[in-house]
């Protein structure tokens, strides 16, 4: 990993989550689709090599549960379990969730959590297919309490597909990139959505963005980052697999160290090179890590500064006291607190999300959880117009607007 020497020059904004050319090529794959539907989504999926002439697309619940039923028993176990705690995490947050009823001027307010009807959850399925995205996209849409619930995902496995039916999904669409984020929106071979989510490459990415605001969606996903800061009672053992592990992810990855120690900074060097030896994907790893950095620094609190400016995804703290520096931490996706807590465990299911903002978006954005499928809708009823009329009447003709004002004082005419 190249060195930065000075904070300033750490880039505010570490990827860009979708860029113009996948943009323009996902448009016209939206359009396409639009108008075509099934025919289109078949030409797409057949030329990049997602499907051959006469492949099933959709597979209902019936055949996920047959997935199911084909995997051996230490798969399936492996599957319930990561569910059983994603699930867990996920009706945690559920429950901290409440409804507002409150005493306002005239009468009462509040508001309502309440589901979206339909989802569509995308999970990757090009070089590493990724069962955990599904477990991880469509668990907390039912804990959320959503009615339905499909997936996407090229070339499934039949994990992939068992995966889905130990989530609870109606069925999964066997597509990928932009014509699979079009279909889910456009309902072209299961029931529209009303909200997309899930990671996937620039393509989905673009196409997600492009449909902002026809569907809802849970945020654009760049390539995978991993910000470690560590001090001088590190291990570096630990933390050159923590950042390896997320450069095996994709050769755009973004493994990050910033330490407080030169010594340190050395060691996961020599730590990195050894574990790389033998690691079955170090040819991806070794040119992530030529998009990443070491930077020493003089303090935790300029690693900290540090983190703040680069917002990562995944945050890791080989610190002495973890818990002292999240004071002053508010712009990350996800932290992991200390040594043992590895990010890998994340990804596989010790509770929260693993589908995270990249590229800065921890600034302001959260991870995918069970509030993406949530709306709070508000109402409110005024028993006593009485004490309203006065302060709306004169704000609506100030505005311009008389039959606001007139709407206002027939509450109270006799």
């Amino acid at each position: 990993m190249r060195s930065l020497p000075r904070i300033e020059m750490l880039p505010k904004v570490v990827s860009r989550p979708a860029d113009l050319g996948a943009i323009t090529f996902a448009a016209e794959i939206l359009e396409d689709v639009r108008a075509n539907g099934e025919g289109a989504i078949r030409r797409f999926s057949e030329h990049y090599g997602d499907l051959s002439p006469g492949d099933q697309i959709v597979h209902g619940r019936g055949e996920l549960e047959q997935a199911l039923e084909r995997i051996g028993p230490d798969v399936r176990q492996v599957l319930e379990n990561v569910a059983g705690r994603i699930r867990h995490f996920a009706e945690a947050q559920r429950e901290a969730l409440v409804d507002v009823d409150v005493e306002v001027t005239g009468g009462r307010a509040g508001h309502r959590w309440t589901p979206v009807s339909t989802v569509g959850a995308y999970a990757p399925g090009g070089r590493h297919p990724l069962p955990s995205s599904v477990l991880m996209t469509v668990i907390p849409a039912w804990v959320a309490g959503v009615k339905t619930v499909w997936v996407a995902s090229p070339r499934p496995t039949d994990v992939t597909m068992a995966a889905a039916a130990v989530a609870g999904a109606d069925g999964l669409l066997a597509l990928g990139g932009a014509q699979a984020i079009a279909a889910l929106a456009y309902g072209s071979l299961s029931p529209a959505c009303d909200l997309v989510v899930g990671p996937g490459n620039k393509y989905v990415t673009a196409a997600k963005k492009l449909l902002f605001g026809e569907v809802g969606i849970d945020g654009l996903a760049g390539p995978s980052e991993i910000l470690v800061i560590a001090d001088d009672q590190a291990d570096p053992t630990l933390v050159a697999a923590d950042l390896l592990a997320q450069a095996e992810h994709d050769i755009d990855a973004l493994p990050m160290l910033v330490t407080t120690s030169r010594r340190l900074d050395n060691d996961v060097d020599y730590q990195i090179a050894l574990q790389l030896a033998d690691l079955p994907t170090s040819a991806v790893a070794r040119q992530a890590l030529t998009n990443g950095f070491a930077l020493v620094v003089g303090s935790l609190e300029e690693a900290v500064a540090a983190a703040e400016r680069i917002a990562p995804e995944h945050l890791a703290l080989h610190v002495e006291r973890p818990e002292d520096l999240l004071t002053d931490l508010s712009s990350y996706g996800s932290v992991f607190l200390g040594g043992q807590s590895a990010e890998a465990f994340a990804d596989y299911g010790v509770g929260p999300n693993h589908v995270l903002p990249t590229g800065g978006g921890a600034r302001f954005q959260s991870g995918l959880s069970v509030l993406t499928f949530l709306k709070a809708p508000t109402w409110s009823r005024v028993d006593d117009p009485a004490q309203l009329v006065e302060d709306t009447v004169l704000l609506s003709r100030l505005e311009g607007l008389e039959a606001h004002a007139r709407a206002a004082q027939v509450r109270i005419w006799e």
